[in-house]
């Protein structure tokens, strides 16, 4: 390689915050026309290292070289100056804007000193060609599914003459067309010259994309190797060890039926839901997008109403849409955002935990907040939930984390049936076991899970039974033995030329 084709270069770079080394010595190196994969754990340090390429965080010692010449990006103009676009997990797009609005926000052409409107969706027209999404440049952001966003966020990108492009987990709530199309994207990108920092947790994307990997574990570069190196010594570097079992399931004998759901209705999405999960068990759900897995869970912990149908807990009916019904029957729901739904962002970790039981833990209007403190710090050490310290802001932990604060408060709360709608999401390798291994602990202790995930092999690999949805009915029921890929997709498209489709395509691109 000829120091022309190197593009960015970053060395030493290490960065502290109160009580926490993020960064320590971090070396990496981007040509022109790669696709240089960025691997690590949650909290690993790679969220740290994009944002110093952003201009959001500044490095302590270092220096960051841009076509070998030592450059200071002080800011998001720095960077954008410079070539350097970054993609984050949460899209940084505004709402009520366009399209076109958003692609050109803070750059729009003017004309006589006015907004030139027709030359900005014009020109956001080519660009959303570029990337191949059938979307109107005057349609509304807020409009849009998940699948649609992520293109507009790379035709601005775009817009910008990024010769460095920063993709922080953009397969993580695609669908595999979609990934499909976006692997076509990047590779167009990569042939013109544009180098691509990849992060993902989906290691078999790694050599379907990728050139390099550089891996990085508790803020340090461990490694740099080609993109074809084996699953297995990726996950080495990434966690310091190997994994023996990448679904570590322990199957106890089944109890009694815990959870009974019968002829579950609500028209125009779903209809005569039927099933039951007993204690110790792991009932999985499968489908393809919008086969409406998510919008079964959210009714059954009372999220959702329903027309007809039923719920009940160990035999005893729960009210319809009432989620503080669902609660005190015993059924906790993880739910596929996190963020959005299942975090107080803003909270500390040890508030987050105590959410559910602070009313039970609350006697005369006065919270014990000594008893919650130390039930936090009891499940947050049993959980191996890496923090600077119970009053740690739940915002600043790593995606696998947070995770296990979401599930930590459901356990703080004894919860009979817990509901987990795509638990590793965004969850690196090595964080996924854990999770793993606490559903074991879950159902060993007599609790029941039902579990939705888009990955199909932890379906397979996790649940006892399995559940496929097709268009919003139960398509049929495979035991652990019966499951297989061909065999749950069989029953996931059956009946799809005769079934009213009930779905919207915001739902479909939100990848339920």
């Amino acid at each position: 390689m000829s120091n022309q084709d190197e593009l960015l270069r970053i060395e030493g770079i290490r960065k502290t915050f109160p009580g926490v080394v993020a960064l320590d010595g971090v070396d990496f190196d981007l040509r022109r026309g790669e696709v240089h994969v960025l691997l690590g754990e949650n909290g690993a340090g790679k969220s740290t290292l994009i944002k110093m390429l952003s201009g959001a965080y500044h490095p302590d010692e270092g220096r960051v070289l841009v076509d070998g010449e030592e450059v200071h990006i002080r800011g998001a103009q720095d960077a954008e100056r410079l070539g350097i676009a970054t993609i984050y997990q949460e899209f940084n797009l505004v709402p009520d804007l366009t399209v076109a609005e958003n692609i050109f926000l803070g750059r729009q052409p003017r004309r006589l000193g006015m907004i030139d409107r027709k030359k900005m969706e014009a020109d956001a027209e080519v660009l959303l060609e570029r990337v191949g999404v059938n979307v109107s440049p005057r349609a509304r952001v807020r409009e849009l599914g998940i699948a649609r966003l992520q293109m507009v966020e790379i035709a601005k990108a775009l817009s910008l003459d990024a010769r460095v492009l920063i993709m922080d987990e953009p397969t993580a709530v695609l669908t595999s067309e979609e990934v499909e199309k976006l692997f076509a994207i990047v590779r167009s990108l990569r042939e013109d010259g544009v180098g691509i920092v990849f992060i993902t947790h989906h290691l078999e994307e790694i050599a379907a994309l990728g050139d390099r990997v550089t891996v990085i574990r508790d803020g340090r570069s461990v490694g740099q190797v080609p993109a074809t190196t084996a699953q297995d010594e990726l996950v080495r570097l990434m966690v310091g060890r190997s994994i023996e079992q990448q679904y570590p399931r322990e199957r106890p004998d089944a109890g009694v039926a815990l959870l009974t759901v019968e002829g579950l209705t609500r028209g125009g999405v779903f209809q005569d839901i039927s099933f039951e999960v007993r204690a110790g068990e792991v009932v999985g759900i499968a489908g393809l997008v919008g086969a409406g897995r998510t919008e079964v869970v959210r009714t059954v912990f009372g999220a959702d109403p329903y027309d007809k149908g039923a719920v009940k807990v160990s035999g005893s009916s729960v009210p319809r849409h009432d989620v503080n019904a669902a609660m005190t029957a015993g059924i906790g729901l993880v739910p596929e955002d996190r963020k959005g739904q299942g975090l107080v962002l803003d909270q500390t970790v040890e508030e987050n935990l105590g959410l559910v039981t602070m009313r039970a833990a609350t006697h005369a209007g006065l919270v014990d907040l000594k008893g919650q403190r130390t039930a936090a710090a009891r499940i947050a050490e049993q959980l191996g939930v890496r923090m600077a310290g119970l009053g740690q802001q739940v915002r600043t932990l790593s995606g696998g984390n947070q995770q296990k604060v979401v599930i930590g408060k459901w356990l703080l709360a004894d919860t009979k049936v817990l509901i987990l709608d795509e638990p590793t999401r965004g969850i690196d390798v090595g964080a996924k076991v854990e999770i793993y291994q606490l559903i074991n602990e879950l159902t060993a202790a007599g609790a029941a899970v039902l579990m939705i995930s888009s990955d199909l092999p932890e379906v397979l690999g996790m649940s006892d039974r399995v559940l496929v949805m097709a268009q919003g009915r139960i398509a049929g029921e495979l035991s652990a033995d019966q499951a297989t890929q061909d065999a749950v997709m069989s029953l996931a498209v059956s009946n799809t030329s005769n079934t009213t489709d009930v779905t919207t395509e915001a739902e479909a691109d939100r990848g339920h």
